[in-house]
């Protein structure tokens, strides 16, 4: 089912309408997720990974897995129809797990992420009865991790490394690169009051 979230960015003359994703989408998607973290277009934004990573963040395979996948989701932001946000949603035994997470990086700075975030968490705990969310963000991605703190996730201290030699994950430009588990507790109205309609 839609969800439709009355848009307040400056930026924005529409709604945001947050949807499952279908095949049909990945050419965008994978579009969208890389125009968010690669290259010299993801530099408008701050999610940018160019001096960290170069290649590919995703691909068709990786997508369409998502979206097919029996445990797990592609979350579709939409304004005037075009996808200008998305994330994974994953279901796992006790908790859900959060991933590839994009903005347009024209968009970025502008409460759309943390729109998309605060829906996430309201799905993986009303359509799945997730207690707990879950992520993995590259450990030197700081101004990322503050970003997911002041919205309740914790640092936990636990890492796990990058996957150096799988060109599905992008080529590192640094040999110091690992995960970070954040985790936050779905309690209700852990989500946030954002302005919902419909």
């Amino acid at each position: 089912m839609d969800h439709v979230v009355e848009a307040g960015e400056p930026q924005s003359t529409g709604r945001t309408v947050f949807r499952e994703a279908v095949r049909a989408d990945v050419p965008a998607l994978v579009s969208l997720v890389e125009s968010a973290y690669r290259g010299d277009a993801s530099r408008a934004g701050w999610t940018t990974e160019a001096d960290l990573l170069e290649g590919q963040r995703t691909d068709p395979e990786g997508v369409t897995d998502v979206i097919t996948g029996a445990d797990s989701l592609m979350l579709v932001a939409e304004r005037d129809g075009t996808p200008v946000a998305c994330c994974q949603l994953e279901r796992r035994p006790g908790h859900a797990y959060f991933g590839m997470f994009a903005v347009s990086p024209l968009l970025q700075g502008a409460g759309l992420g943390k729109q998309v975030l605060a829906e996430a968490e309201r799905r993986a705990r009303r359509d799945w009865g997730a207690a707990e969310m879950r992520m993995t963000v590259i450990s030197a991605r700081e101004d990322l991790i503050a970003w997911y703190v002041r919205r309740g996730y914790r640092r936990t201290g636990r890492t796990s490394p990058f996957p150096y030699g799988d060109e599905r994950f992008g080529i590192p430009q640094r040999d110091d690169l690992c995960f970070e588990l954040l985790v936050k507790t779905l309690g209700r109205g852990s989500a946030g009051a954002d302005r919902r309609t419909g």
